[in-house]
């Protein structure tokens, strides 16, 4: 089963210079991890500070290698206490 990660995560206005600048190695490395099929993240433009995640991994494995990966990573530090809103599912394929 493939897993699917959707939701969300609200950026507070002074951290939202370091969240843009470290987003793009978090998207680069994330693409290059064994298993993942997509990741997107992106900031939506209705809701300030709210930037929309999509991401899409082979199956468990993949998914937990790249939550490894994220937990000891610049972006944990970068985005340490920032409220997130994420529905995690598993889908067919």
């Amino acid at each position: 089963m493939k897993i699917q990660l959707n939701g969300y995560i609200l950026v507070p206005d002074d951290r939202l210079d370091a969240v843009r600048a470290g987003l793009i190695d978090h998207i680069r490395l994330t693409h290059q991890e064994p298993g993942c099929i997509s990741f997107e993240v992106t900031e939506n433009p209705d809701i300030p500070g709210r930037f929309d995640v999509a991401e899409t991994f082979t199956d468990q494995a993949a998914f937990d290698a790249h939550q490894t990966r994220t937990k000891a990573s610049p972006w944990a530090e970068i985005t340490a206490g920032i409220p997130r809103d994420y529905e995690i599912t598993e889908v067919p394929g």
